[in-house]
């Protein structure tokens, strides 16, 4: 399955069972950092321009500058939201 941001310019695919694994009640923040590190998506991962990244974290208005200069942590957020997308996605 595809998730792609408001812009269309980063898109990440996963399959909905992957996703259900980082999108789930409760913490998932080691559920995502797992899933980022499975080859098939950290090699998604490495090829996102971290400025490209930061403009489009941004619009969702839940970090701030501080927040957003980790890069690291904003492929985790991005992961955490293409997952919960996708299964949301699938639920409809």
């Amino acid at each position: 399955m595809w998730f792609s941001t408001s812009s269309g310019r980063i898109e990440l695919r996963m399959t909905l069972a992957q996703a259900r694994t980082a999108a789930h009640s409760g913490s998932c923040d080691e559920d995502v950092r797992w899933l980022s590190q499975r080859p098939d998506i950290a090699d998604q991962l490495d090829g996102i321009d971290p400025s490209l990244l930061v403009a489009e974290l941004r619009e969702y208005g839940a970090w701030d500058e501080t927040e957003l200069a980790d890069h690291d942590q904003n492929l985790q957020r991005l992961v955490w939201i293409a997952a919960g997308d996708i299964v949301e996605e699938s639920n409809q």
